[in-house]
């Protein structure tokens, strides 16, 4: 009898320390502390929009241009962290990062739908314009997000950069499991920010049926970079963004190599294509 006691403490134990562990996401003041060890000014902010809390980072100084960087799922701000620390990057651009709703300090835990979702990052892009040129940068489901803020945003978003993004209905992973771990009791089976990007996931099965004729109205330059070998968004996608993006001037890159997490394993690259735009 202690055993099963023991084991259950255990079990217990290893799911609270999960929970925390994996909330992926790191504090205000650990972040600041770090970059200004780099010897750079870390301002972080939450604003209040559409009823929603939005929290993000900047550097730089608000009349450069900007890039804004959004991440995937799960994740936080901090995904570009090296991109942040680039001087060269700095030297020539704004950039921020944002956690999106549901993520790192933003409301966490209560995900949204997507074009609820992108509606409240188009509230901030519209708050931080400075009549400078904008970009975008999205890795993963944050690539599934910036073509949608561009079609949204004609007049504002200068361009964008897909890395890894999933477009394609017909190429989402069918998942049987994703919709009952979304109910209660179940959904707490999964520890820390797995949660939510399981509720996103689930949503995004349907969310992503109404955005083809929208990505077809985009007319900004994109940029797509996704990797050959990349297990988790089929690289399919990338001739789907071709095929879908009838009016805008489409470049795009397939690496070898580098799996899903080409931001970080392709980072050189992908930076000189940023210093360049």
């Amino acid at each position: 009898m202690k055993k099963r006691y023991i084991i259950l403490i255990l079990l217990v134990a290893g799911w609270i320390i999960a929970e925390f562990s994996l909330r992926m996401r790191n504090s205000d003041t650990y972040s600041i502390a770090k970059f200004k060890s780099h010897g750079i000014a870390l301002a972080t902010r939450t604003l209040h929009i559409r009823d929603h809390n939005l929290h993000y980072v900047s550097v730089g100084a608000d009349t450069m241009r900007t890039i804004v960087f959004v991440h995937g799922s799960p994740g936080s701000w901090d995904a570009f962290n090296g991109y942040l620390l680039d001087s060269a990057l700095r030297s020539r651009f704004r950039m921020i990062s944002i956690d999106r709703p549901g993520y790192g300090y933003s409301d966490y835990g209560d995900v949204l739908h997507l074009q609820p979702g992108c509606d409240v990052i188009s509230s901030f892009l519209d708050s931080i314009k400075n009549g400078k040129s904008l970009f975008l940068v999205g890795h993963s489901f944050g690539g599934t997000i910036v073509p949608v803020l561009a079609a949204d945003n004609p007049n504002l978003v200068s361009g964008i950069v897909v890395l890894a993004g999933a477009l394609d209905p017909a190429l989402e992973p069918k998942e049987p499991w994703c919709h009952p771990l979304t109910m209660v009791p179940f959904r707490y089976l999964i520890p820390g920010a797995l949660r939510p990007a399981n509720d996103e996931e689930w949503y995004l099965k349907t969310d992503m049926l109404q955005l083809k004729e929208k990505l077809s109205t985009i007319r900004c330059p994109v940029y797509i970079m996704h990797a050959a070998n990349d297990g988790i968004v089929d690289v399919g996608n990338v001739a789907y963004m071709k095929h879908t993006f009838t009016h805008a001037q489409v470049s795009y890159t397939i690496f070898p190599d580098g799996g899903h997490f080409i931001p970080w394993n392709h980072s050189a690259y992908i930076m000189k294509v940023l210093r360049d735009l």
